[in-house]
């Protein structure tokens, strides 16, 4: 009875707010480098950091296709702020170099610089639609505004008797209000075409 007694105090002081909280157990598992070599992982292990245990398919891939020595060797030669580039740039290269045996990244950036230059020649092509299309616009409003500017033919003294008879006669059914009710609805080109 003096035992339990004695367990139970220890356990009120552990909670009491006046002492430190007990210490962690803290698990520490291999990064996947290390468990897929199956060998310890040390505590400043080079690997780690870049090759979690969440994601052991990463290291796979560049172990398969570099091998494990060359890893370390080429992580261990560059600066620290230059390995995670250099890992992901392993992992990648592994990648395209099992999907193509032959030309690996090579192959990839070959197909990219094919796809890049086709549609610089598409836009191009826009391009210079769209500067001829602007030009044509240019043309035909230059043409219109010469045409309503410039009559094309002299008028005859009979011509021009004629031309007043009928100014008249539109003057009586009022056209100027027609032309000023209609254009608020269109621009004067769609009234021409009409």
């Amino acid at each position: 009875m003096d035992f339990s007694k004695s367990t139970h105090e220890t356990t009120v002081a552990t909670h009491s707010p006046s002492s430190s909280p007990p210490p962690r157990s803290v698990i520490v598992t291999p990064c996947a480098a290390c468990k897929i070599l199956r060998r310890r992982c040390v505590e400043k292990c080079i690997l780690a950091p870049y090759f979690p245990p969440c994601d052991p398919i990463k290291f796979v891939t560049a172990h398969r296709v570099f091998g494990a020595s060359n890893i370390i060797k080429l992580l261990q030669d560059l600066p620290e702020q230059q390995r995670a580039d250099a890992v992901s740039s392993m992992v990648y290269e592994a990648n395209a170099r099992l999907r193509d045996p032959v030309y690996g990244c090579a192959g990839t950036i070959c197909q990219l610089q094919k796809q890049i230059n086709l549609l610089q020649e598409q836009l191009a092509k826009s391009q210079a639609q769209l500067v001829n299309m602007q030009c044509q616009y240019t043309n035909l409003m230059a043409f219109i505004c010469k045409e309503i500017s410039q009559p094309t033919h002299t008028i005859s003294s009979d011509d021009q008797q004629s031309f007043d008879d009928i100014s008249d006669n539109l003057n009586s059914y009022n056209l100027q209000s027609f032309l000023v009710e209609n254009n608020n609805n269109g621009t004067l080109w769609e009234l021409l075409s009409t």
